[in-house]
């Protein structure tokens, strides 16, 4: 393990070191012992394959060099509790699992999911004390919410189950906190993602064991996302009506999921679906299908070399996110910022791509693009969306993983 493989080549041993010594010392304050261990859950991008995972389809997404750190220690009174910069603290017995809406949105809530499923598996689960700081980009869409409940599963996975559990495992548990504790009725992208590291292209069409291709990102380009303002926290109705819609579709032909239904049968019945379901609805199961072989193209011109024909099929899907599936503004609003952050990157990139980046609808947009232009690009999107609101990132080798210090400092 190295600082690279988490933080990217510009990575410094002493910014490091310093981050981890705040939060030793911050532990030590609040429980009088020394950590044992470290551990690190990265944001995540989507790269291609919005809104697919929910209806089985195919994603490209990657971990990046963004993270939750957290100094933690096992206690031995069966509570877990977490202090997080920036937020409230809170501890929660393990053996109090009900769903308690009045904590949807919030921490506690993920960790209580999370704690739920494994003693649904018939795990065994203590309690510990973490204290975390992020380094991931608040409100730039890259999935803090799953980063968190990544890194709940895998400090209880090393601390209580030797490491039993697989990176799917840990992408499924940590998708049923954050829908059924949470409240968010998300996709497996974000937590697969975050769970596996690195590039991949994964096919849920067997979403309890999905399809995993892990590939190699382009030499010599860079992520920039850039969030355009407008909180996530009132659009979840949006959100669902995607997935809903996509649903409406497939029950015309007697199946819940769209992949279940052959996507030339689909094409053949259009005119049949116009007089069941809404014309968006359509829209939207034509993205799906052809999202889905974007997907595809994308990872065979990543594992051909082919950069351009790469970054067409991400430009392409951006278009058909605006067009389609109708998810870059807020319906009847005059406030669109996505999709004036999209019309502007367009106009700037020369050798790139650009699309929305996650949910939609508010919030952030993804530039995927040559190094020589970042420089640029940010200042340009600085200068329309402010200097705070424009990151860049490179992908991250290791997903939620306990950090091997000795071979990190």
């Amino acid at each position: 393990m190295e600082l690279k493989d988490l933080y990217g080549l510009g990575a410094e041993k002493g910014a490091f070191a310093r981050r981890t010594e705040k939060l030793a010392a911050q532990y030590e304050k609040l429980t009088g012992k020394k950590p044992e261990g470290f551990f690190s859950a990265s944001g995540r991008a989507e790269i291609c394959g919005n809104h697919t995972d929910h209806n089985h389809g195919k994603v490209l997404v990657a971990a990046i060099s963004c993270d939750v750190l957290a100094a933690v220690g096992k206690t031995d009174d069966g509570v877990i509790r977490v202090h997080s910069e920036g937020f409230p603290p809170f501890a929660m017995q393990v053996n109090e699992l009900a769903v308690n809406k009045a904590e949807y949105g919030k921490s506690v809530a993920l960790a209580r999911g999370v704690v739920k499923a494994l003693k649904d598996r018939g795990y065994d689960v203590g309690g510990f004390t973490a204290v975390t700081e992020s380094t991931i980009f608040r409100g730039a869409g890259v999935s803090s919410s799953a980063a968190f409940e990544l890194l709940i599963t895998e400090i209880c996975n090393d601390l209580y189950l030797g490491g039993k559990l697989n990176k799917v495992e840990k992408a499924i548990i940590s998708q049923y906190a954050e829908n059924e504790y949470f409240g968010k009725p998300c996709g497996l992208l974000d937590q697969s993602g975050i769970s596996l590291g690195g590039i991949n292209r994964i096919d849920f069409q067997e979403p309890a064991s999905p399809a995993i291709e892990t590939l190699s990102a382009p030499e010599g380009y860079t992520l920039v996302i850039t969030n355009t303002g407008g909180s996530h926290a009132a659009l979840t109705e949006y959100y669902a009506a995607i997935k809903a819609e996509m649903h409406e579709v497939a029950n015309c032909f007697g199946k819940q999921f769209l992949r279940d239904v052959p996507p030339e049968k689909f094409y053949t019945e259009i005119p049949a679906l116009r007089k069941k379901v809404s014309e968006r609805a359509i829209l939207r199961a034509c993205h799906f299908y052809e999202e889905n072989e974007r997907v595809d193209a994308a990872a065979e011109a990543l594992k051909t070399g082919r950069t351009a024909d790469f970054l067409a099929a991400i430009e392409a899907s951006g278009k058909s996110s605006l067009n389609c599936l109708q998810n870059c503004f807020v319906p009847g609003s005059s406030e669109q910022p996505v999709t004036l952050a999209i019309h502007i990157s367009d106009r700037i990139i020369r050798d790139g791509a650009v699309r929305v980046h996650g949910g939609g609808f508010a919030g952030t947009v993804l530039a995927y693009l040559a190094d020589r232009e970042v420089a640029g690009y940010v200042d340009a999107m600085r200068k329309l969306f402010g200097q705070e609101n424009v990151f860049t990132a490179n992908v991250r080798k290791y997903g939620a993983t306990r950090l091997q210090m000795e071979e990190l400092l």
